[in-house]
């Protein structure tokens, strides 16, 4: 009767195990679904959808950690409670103001350190430090690191791929059976960044889609085709574009200072009442993709195949 008693508790251990990970897919596709749609229409996403989704993340990472005892869903909270720090406005108050960027380095600091400090101590593993805890330090260091670097454009990208780590670290099984030789890669690289990877690749559409569409419209412009299109200048309040042609080196220069969607709105009215007033009747134009409807795809993407980089080199 003892072997049927610990059979019917490691079944119930994996229809658990594998609950908490179908609702953590779940909340990241509704999620990053969601976030796509608010970018697309409004080019703005709301800090309450990551703090909602961070949370989910940290909770359930927590009861997926449980059975491996207190120590790994401790080091799990830290460092989550971290990574959600960044969907939170914080701020020391006008006297501390200064010390802020310091406090924000500290934090860094002592949470890489706690983590570094608990490997040596317990080891990497089940009941030592967990790997998903590895992984989703690493996922932030490497967002943050894009972020300052300049090479993810807006605060919310960031985000995303932070909260992506707390409710997937590693996704080790796509859906889609990869081939052999790539899925030791899948176990221990962080799944946001098989996402990114994702991303990346699959924006290649975007120009073909803009050169498509300009031949078959007879504006297949050599240099620019694959990169913008023309529309009357009277629609340019109401489209999120950069305007490239005309364009003067100055206005190039004042997109950099654009922050929210209502003054790149009030920037293109003002471009329009002046390219109006000269004359002119149609405009070269960029569009602005929302990087997030790119995240979203390479979501699905990841989920499905895992890296498609990996997966193509090992078709090679």
């Amino acid at each position: 009767m003892k072997p049927c008693r610990r059979a019917r508790g490691g079944s119930g251990l994996v229809e658990a195990a594998a609950a908490v990970l179908g609702a953590q897919v779940a909340i990241l596709v509704g999620g990053f679904a969601y976030a796509a749609a608010a970018d697309w229409r409004a080019r703005e996403v709301t800090d309450r959808l990551w703090q909602v989704m961070g949370l989910a993340g940290l909770v359930l990472g927590a009861l997926s950690l449980a059975p491996g005892g207190l120590a790994p869903v401790i080091l799990w909270i830290v460092v989550a409670a971290f990574t959600l720090q960044h969907m939170f406005a914080w701020t020391l108050g006008p006297r501390l103001e200064a010390y802020e960027n310091a406090v924000d380095i500290g934090l860094y600091v002592i949470v890489v350190a706690t983590v570094v400090l608990a490997s040596i101590e317990l080891g990497v593993g089940p009941r030592g430090v967990p790997y998903v805890v590895i992984a989703l330090l690493a996922t932030v260091l490497f967002s943050r690191g894009l972020f300052e670097a300049g090479l993810l454009f807006g605060g919310a990208d960031a985000k995303a791929l932070m909260i992506a780590g707390v409710l997937l670290p590693v996704f080790a099984t796509p859906l889609l059976v990869p081939p052999a030789a790539i899925a030791p890669i899948n176990e221990y690289l962080p799944f946001p960044i098989n996402l990114l990877v994702d991303a990346a690749l699959l924006s290649a559409v975007v120009p073909i889609a803009l050169a498509v569409r300009n031949a078959a419209r007879g504006e297949f412009r050599a240099g620019k085709t694959f990169t913008g299109y023309s529309i009357p200048v009277r629609e340019l309040p109401e489209r999120f574009v950069w305007v490239h042609d005309p364009m003067s080196r100055e206005g190039r220069e004042e997109e950099a200072t654009i922050e929210t969607s209502e003054q790149d709105r009030q920037r293109r009215i003002r471009i329009a009442r002046e390219l109006t007033a000269q004359g002119v009747e149609r405009v070269w134009v960029t569009p602005q993709i929302p990087y997030l409807v790119l995240l979203a795809a390479g979501t699905v993407a990841a989920l499905l195949a895992g890296n498609l980089v990996f997966d193509l080199i090992a078709l090679v």
